[in-house]
């Protein structure tokens, strides 16, 4: 499926979706809307066990806000708000494959994303920089931020719009992975099919009950832990992989 702003293509069971908005990727009403058509698309999905997002071109994952769009600012950024506290809270692994500069809504959408790998070029910057600007982080940045990197780090960044390199990012947890660029996708789509391979009912239940416990607690988590607990016993998957352990072979998993 192609459309004019995002691109999303399948891979068995991996989508791969990439920011086609140059020349930095960046954020209009019309991109955004688009994107939340396909993320529509691979959650209903159910033969989508995986999500690869990416930018287009090689020099930016993407910038953040288009403020050619200024116009459009009231409903652009609600709307990004929403989108990317659901990618933090989605209940099938994404994988960001940073593949240049992620500023501001760039950044706080990569870091929405369970795992993060980037190229390794020490020219591609990291960072929140809206302060410069007069105006703050605002699709989660303020709270994510220090939720991966601590939060003397976070003030650091966000408060002295300090910009940081693709190591810099690694050293802080900011980022899991550095790669060359012309095996960014390559080691996507091997994390990609890595994680396919693993039984989706249970990956569902325990990206859920993480997503719970960050948003509403301890206690919540645990409530959820346990249902997921409950729920994956009556599975076919959960009779797979204990017929695969006493078989002594590899599962095969349907996500059933």
């Amino acid at each position: 499926m192609r459309q004019r702003n995002i691109i999303l293509e399948k891979e068995d069971h991996i989508a791969i979706v990439t920011i086609n908005h140059p020349p930095a990727n960046t954020w209009d009403l019309a991109t955004t809307e688009q994107f939340q058509g396909v993320i529509d698309l691979v959650e209903n999905d159910k033969d989508t066990r995986v999500i690869i997002l990416t930018g287009a071109g090689d020099k930016f994952f993407s910038a953040g806000f288009d403020v050619s769009d200024a116009k459009n600012a009231a409903k652009i950024s609600p709307m990004a708000r929403a989108l990317w506290t659901r990618i933090d809270r989605f209940a099938k692994p994404v994988v960001a494959a940073i593949n240049g500069h992620a500023m501001g809504g760039g950044l706080e959408l990569a870091m929405c994303c369970h795992f993060r790998i980037m190229v390794d070029d020490q020219e591609f910057k990291l960072g929140l920089t809206e302060l410069n600007l007069g105006i703050m982080p605002g699709w989660g940045g303020t709270q994510r931020l220090a939720r991966l990197v601590g939060r003397t780090r976070a003030l650091d960044m966000i408060l002295f719009s300090r910009t940081i390199t693709p190591q810099q990012a690694l050293d802080m947890g900011l980022v899991d992975h550095l790669c060359a660029p012309e095996k960014l996708m390559d080691n996507a789509l091997e994390l990609a099919r890595r994680l396919a391979e693993r039984p989706p009912v249970a990956i569902s239940w325990v990206l859920k009950a993480m997503a719970a416990g960050e948003y509403e607690g301890l206690e919540k988590g645990l409530e959820v832990e346990a249902q997921g607990s409950l729920a994956v016993r009556d599975t076919e998957d959960r009779e797979e992989g204990f017929r695969a352990f006493l078989e002594k072979r590899k599962p095969v998993f349907k996500g059933e």
